[in-house]
């Protein structure tokens, strides 16, 4: 088990991490997320020993990382891919660590192959992919078959393939009642992968819950409604009688509604009561993306602007007719559900069109450029040798 108490630590006048206390228990994945500069990293690395805190302590099984014996052996960490010798090859890196650690050479060849780099272990790393990189960490991780595992980003730069391998490890080490800890920016991965939360923001704990319980708190569930398109009239009718039933109505760019305040039962009935026929009636929970959103928008330090290329773009020569401007259209699909206690139901305002040019001779607007064409075994863990 992991174990953070009030840790704290400071650069100078910038503090990273601030009074942050935490477990991370055995038999569970245990997600660890946060906005870029939120401390992950250098909490992870506080709890590996690379840095010493400014104040409070983190222990694993009771004891400071540099106090474990044979460290190596009880704990495993992937917190830089590219932490590698780029002349030796994958083998000679593994075997370099195993014989600092007393591990058998035996076991470099197992987890070579757990990680599916057998076939490459002679090649030099430093030609290695991203996600081959990824997956030698990994390896690197496994080498001594500790019962504690930290993974920071660790299905970067891995294909579909991977990522799902990655998944399954996970969640097979967890089950083998080992303590797994994972840094990951990738909220549908966690979504998938996670079993308890840990979110920080600005070097502070901000969650410390299961992944379903975080998504309850930091979210409102909604139901979707549609009724026949060819009867408008029907929609209106539904929206008053729900409303009036008590229930919260705004509709979809769709067509649907969308109804919070009513369970689907209840809906059901009173659609039934009012005479409007359903062609959907579905519930709606809001994704962990969604809900990590809400809780941390006011921890983001690094936000996107719009770009206008403002004195970027070349001065159009003389007797150039700008094309006509296509007004904007409104993107179609859903919008994330409010938040508990608020109600921002009030319908959204249009977006204006942007201005079109005075009418002159125009040339015809261009035809949008064709999307890029889409470019086009899960390996069991051996049993270990010690």
């Amino acid at each position: 088990m992991i174990e953070a108490v009030g840790l704290t630590k400071r650069y100078g006048a910038k503090t990273a991490v601030y009074n942050l206390s935490f477990q991370v228990r055995p038999g569970a994945v245990t997600g660890f997320l946060g906005p870029n500069g939120a401390g992950k990293s250098t909490t992870m690395r506080m709890i590996l020993g690379l840095d010493r805190p400014t104040s409070g302590q983190v222990t694993i099984s009771g004891r400071p990382y540099r106090q474990l014996p044979n460290a190596p052996r009880q704990v495993g960490a992937l917190l830089d891919a590219k932490a590698v010798h780029g002349g030796r090859s994958a083998r000679n890196h593994l075997l370099s660590l195993a014989q600092l650690s007393g591990i058998p050479a035996r076991r470099v060849d197992e987890v070579l192959g757990v990680v599916g780099l057998q076939d490459v272990a002679k090649r030099r790393s430093g030609g290695f992919s991203l996600g081959m990189g990824q997956r030698l960490g990994i390896a690197a991780a496994l080498l001594g078959d500790p019962q504690v595992l930290l993974f920071d980003e660790p299905v970067n730069g891995l294909d579909p393939e991977g990522i799902l391998w990655v998944r399954n490890l996970m969640k097979q080490l967890a089950a083998e009642g080992r303590t797994v800890f994972v840094s990951s920016h990738l909220m549908s991965e966690m979504a998938l992968t996670a079993d308890h939360l840990i979110v920080i923001g600005r070097g502070q704990l901000m969650a410390d819950m299961s992944v379903k319980d975080f998504i309850a708190h930091n979210s409102a569930g909604f139901a979707r409604v549609r009724t026949p398109e060819t009867e408008p009239q029907q929609r209106e009718k539904l929206s008053a009688a729900l409303t009036e039933a008590g229930g919260q109505v705004m509709p979809e760019p769709d067509g649907a509604l969308r109804i919070t305040g009513l369970v689907l039962p209840r809906i059901s009935d009173v659609a039934h009561d009012a005479g409007v026929r359903l062609w959907e009636l579905s519930p709606h929970q809001a994704s962990l993306e969604e809900a990590y959103m809400r809780m941390t928008q006011g921890a983001v330090d690094y936000r996107s602007t719009n770009d206008q290329k403002a004195g970027l773009m070349q001065q159009p020569p003389m007797g150039h007719v700008p094309p006509q401007q296509i007004p904007e259209v409104p993107q179609q699909g859903w919008y994330a559900p409010p938040a508990p206690g608020q109600n921002p139901y009030a319908q959204p305002a249009a977006p204006q069109a942007p201005a079109v040019p005075p009418t002159a001779p125009t040339a015809p607007p261009a035809a949008p450029a064709a999307p890029p064409a889409a470019p086009s075994a899960d390996l069991t863990k051996p049993e270990d040798a010690r």
